[in-house]
């Protein structure tokens, strides 16, 4: 669509080719992958803003994402031909505070349409997010990242936030509102569901506390009236101290927790030292962040209904 996109060299666009990194199955076509068509190139900075730019553009949408399946995406570094992808795309979609280096990239980049998911949403302090500490850029940049980012694990926030990146799309890209506005409504729609889902299905259960490695359930938790324990807080993958473990132990036994929940892109040695110590079970819950082959589900959707499953056993859900 960028009539730019018909001028660059045949080295950029060899470059844009590598740069099928990450591509989703609505873009992973060889000639998608290279950006050089006349769709609505959007470049998406991880697995929840790819996802929403695929099910709102469609078919009038070539989507990318600078995060690879699998990849730890706070720890996402923009390489040359990534900032050069950007350059060439028709917009850019990503969560303002979660990736320090696309947060830079975006702000350095000519692109014309910069859609920032965190200014479609309410953000909030959950006192802990993995976030909150970095303090490379100085205090403001701390205070910044002290809002908890993980607003696509609230379908509700979720759903505000898909409004928000149709109706960019549709100013975006003219040609194709009625398309995008029908899509973020459907997709809007299924969010909803998937909130009734979980309404339903947690509203009455034997314990409202669960543990997770680190605090990226505080939306889901604050939306459906439960409560988060982070067993290492600030970083997913430190060990908890012996302190720690003995007051999650002590809280596991006040509040019936059976279950310490894990993620899949970062080791569970911490869920599993702190249960085998208060012998508990551990089982998987999802802060999907990426989809890879030990997902539990192959999109967003499937994800969570996972997700949803395992807290109503961890709770005793009834």
């Amino acid at each position: 669509m960028n009539v730019r996109r018909r001028l660059i060299s045949a080295t950029a666009v060899s470059a844009a080719t590598a740069l099928g990194l990450g591509a989703l199955s609505a873009c992973s076509s060889d000639s998608a992958a290279t950006g050089n068509t006349d769709k609505f190139d959007v470049v998406a900075s991880f697995y929840p803003m790819a996802f929403l730019a695929e099910q709102i553009g469609g078919d009038h949408a070539n989507v990318t994402s600078l995060t690879e399946p699998g990849q730890e995406p706070h720890d996402l570094e923009i390489s040359t031909k990534q900032r050069a992808q950007l350059e060439e795309a028709d917009a850019a979609l990503y969560l303002k505070g979660l990736q320090p280096a696309v947060d830079e990239a975006v702000s350095q980049t000519g692109i014309k349409t910069k859609i920032d998911a965190a200014g479609l949403t309410t953000l909030e302090d959950h006192g802990g997010t993995e976030h909150a500490h970095e303090g490379e850029e100085g205090h403001s940049e701390e205070e910044e990242h002290a809002r908890d980012p993980h607003i696509w694990l609230d379908p509700v926030k979720y759903a505000e936030v898909a409004q928000g990146v149709g109706k960019a799309f549709e100013k975006a890209d003219p040609d194709h509102a009625a398309d995008y506005k029908k899509n973020t409504a459907a997709l809007v729609q299924k969010l909803n569901g998937l909130n009734g889902k979980f309404e339903n299905g947690l509203k009455d259960t034997r314990t409202k506390v669960f543990f997770t490695n680190h605090a990226a359930f505080g939306y889901l938790a604050e939306r459906y009236g439960l409560t988060q324990e982070a067993i290492s807080g600030l970083d997913p993958e430190s060990e908890p101290s012996a302190a720690r473990v003995r007051e999650l132990q002590q809280e596991a036994k006040a509040d019936g927790v059976t279950t310490v929940f894990y993620e899949t892109l970062v080791s569970d040695k911490t869920a599993k030292t702190l249960a085998q110590d208060a012998k508990l079970k551990t089982d998987v819950l999802d802060p999907l962040e990426g989809i890879t082959d030990k997902s539990r589900g192959d999109d967003y959707f499937q994800v969570m209904e996972a997700n949803l499953k395992g807290l109503q056993a961890a709770l005793g859900a009834k």
